[in-house]
């Protein structure tokens, strides 16, 4: 790691590869021989077409996915995307189905419930959103436009390691958090968004991959820009696109599969994971983890240390450390450390040997 860089485990915007960093320097003021930096050039200009068209070949290769899906770049945030899916596909007599898992899950859902078509399917609220609800937990109308689920859960440390089966009821994923971390069978899911900002570039862009058939249903009825087949229709272009936002995705996606793709991210993610959740457990309680263990993320790990007081001491000492970004959520409050594709081993690393020291130094 370079001398003067910290190791950031913040939640987005969160870490970057550092390569992929130095890459878009180096490039910054001269793109692709244009004489242009590409916060510059036009959206119409043949050197942004072609990383474009590369950013959306590279992110389906990763996924494994065939014609039948297409890759919008989006705007607003996943939080648009929450009112936008809604409106674009569900109606009272086929509401949108919501699991409730955590925040983001639930303000989709009340997305949903504003323009009265929204159901829930099943939620562990009740339980502090301490695991991800079951299949067996999951009520699946039949009647439902989709199922929707919040893949993983980033303030409160959650993850999928299951995909629902919802009885051919299309399924739709919020993958913000945990996008392109591991292998995952998308064709089972019609309709996958993410805010790029948490594990695949800079805030300012929403990925969405979903099946051509499904975008291409839009209410005409809904204004231009709210509905999906005018993303399909003008390949992302009909207005200007966030094109830097759209670039730094396609050098992340381009990372990913020169350094062994989703296997390897999966390999990389889970041993990072392993060491900080073996601070936790091997702390004696003084490290309490928030999440269950059979429903824990690999992308941010939350935990509460005996009290407010140690805890605001832990995260100063934490930046002293050159650990920065590891107060959790001020819901949830306590430690929560994001360690997504980019947070090398090392990063993980160092935050669990200071773990041990802290507790060593404070139990």
């Amino acid at each position: 790691m370079e001398a003067d860089r910290v190791y950031n485990f913040n939640p987005g915007p969160a870490t970057l590869p550092l390569e992929v960093l130095k890459e878009a320097q180096a490039e910054f003021l001269n793109f692709n021989h244009s004489g242009m930096s590409i916060l510059e050039i036009s959206h119409r200009a043949k050197q942004y077409a072609e990383v474009h068209q590369q950013a959306k070949a590279d992110i389906k290769e990763l996924m494994g996915l065939g014609d039948d899906y297409e890759v919008l770049f989006c705007q607003g945030g996943a939080s648009q995307q929450f009112a936008m899916i809604p409106l674009n596909f569900a109606t009272k007599e086929h509401p949108g189905s919501y699991v409730l898992s955590g925040s983001f899950a639930t303000k989709a859902y009340k997305e949903a419930e504003l323009l009265g078509v929204g159901e829930v399917a099943a939620s562990s609220k009740a339980v502090d959103f301490r695991h991800i609800p079951t299949q067996d937990e999951l009520t699946i109308n039949p009647e439902a436009a989709y199922v929707h689920l919040c893949y993983n859960n980033t303030i409160y440390g959650t993850e999928y390691h299951y995909v629902p089966d919802t009885h051919g009821v299309p399924l739709f994923a919020d993958m913000s958090s945990d996008m392109l971390s591991r292998p995952v069978d998308f064709q089972k899911f019609d309709f996958i968004y993410a805010g790029v900002q948490k594990n695949l570039g800079p805030a300012g862009v929403v990925l969405v991959v979903a099946k051509k058939e499904l975008l291409a249903k839009s209410p005409q009825t809904l204004p231009t820009m709210l509905r999906y087949s005018t993303f399909l229709e003008k390949d992302s272009l009909y207005n200007t696109p966030p094109a830097f936002c759209i670039y730094m995705v396609g050098k992340v996606a381009a990372w990913i599969k020169a350094n062994g793709g989703l296997a390897e991210m999966e390999k990389r993610n889970q041993k990072k994971a392993k060491v900080v959740y073996d601070a936790i457990d091997n702390s004696d309680g003084f490290y309490r983890g928030h999440a269950d263990k059979d429903s824990r993320s690999f992308m941010n790990v939350t935990f509460r240390l005996p009290s407010e007081e140690l805890e605001k001491k832990f995260v100063a000492e934490a930046l002293e450390h050159q650990l920065s970004g590891v107060k959790g959520h001020r819901s949830v409050g306590g430690m929560r450390a994001s360690i997504y594709n980019a947070m090398p081993y090392e990063g993980a690393l160092r935050l669990a040997e200071f773990m041990e020291k802290f507790r060593k130094a404070n139990a």
